[in-house]
């Protein structure tokens, strides 16, 4: 677990909106709807959803709190399937060679390859179990501030599209301008004049 790990990559959001129905309930509720599916679809490449920042292989939000004093705390699960490129290479080797012995033909069409490669993804696909990948989320809610402990672009970007399906608050990613838009206590003058600047460029110099 990020929370618990001695070293850390953490991605910090800035959060605002609120919950008609009160935060806990607004968050135990998009947690549920878009937790992820205890049953697996085995041709799927890729599924996500939240579980629980204690039990993330069992993702029951009913029973289980996501409540810690003042925060909340959960997981972002990605669960996807990889394959080699070297067993699928592999193994449309032997489908072509069957392909040729069938046909009685030396040689195979491009659309034969590619259906044969297409059958062969399929079926490996279906055999390949998922890996799990657990990214915790700690979410300051009153300070609208969240870390995410991940900083690789694609779990970013999944947990970005996950989060506002789920909560409908767009989380927005700090950086040193959006700390002086959102957070810095800077008059408005300041501001247009900080996020007026340029990149320095120093090559050569």
């Amino acid at each position: 677990m990020g929370l618990i790990s001695s070293t850390h990559s953490i991605s910090r959001y800035y959060i605002d909106g609120e919950f008609t129905d009160g935060a806990a309930e607004g968050v135990r509720r998009g947690l549920i709807e878009n937790a992820i599916p205890e049953i697996e679809n085995e041709y799927d490449e890729i599924s996500a959803g939240w579980s629980p920042l204690e039990t993330p292989y069992k993702p029951d939000f009913q029973s289980t709190s996501f409540i810690f004093g003042t925060y909340f705390a959960f997981s972002l699960r990605i669960d996807k399937k990889s394959i080699p490129a070297k067993l699928v290479q592999k193994h449309m080797a032997i489908e072509m060679e069957k392909k040729k012995k069938e046909s009685g033909r030396p040689f195979i069409s491009k659309n034969e390859k590619t259906e044969i490669k297409e059958m062969v993804i399929d079926i490996l696909m279906h055999k390949t179990p998922f890996i799990p990948n657990i990214y915790d989320v700690l979410w300051d809610y009153e300070d609208k501030n969240l870390i995410l402990f991940s900083t690789q672009k694609a779990a970013n970007e999944l947990f970005e599209t996950l989060f506002f399906k789920s909560f409908d608050h767009k989380p927005i990613k700090i950086f040193p301008y959006t700390i002086v838009e959102k957070l810095g206590r800077f008059s408005n003058d300041k501001k247009d004049r900080v996020l007026a600047l340029s990149p320095l460029n120093t090559k050569g110099a």
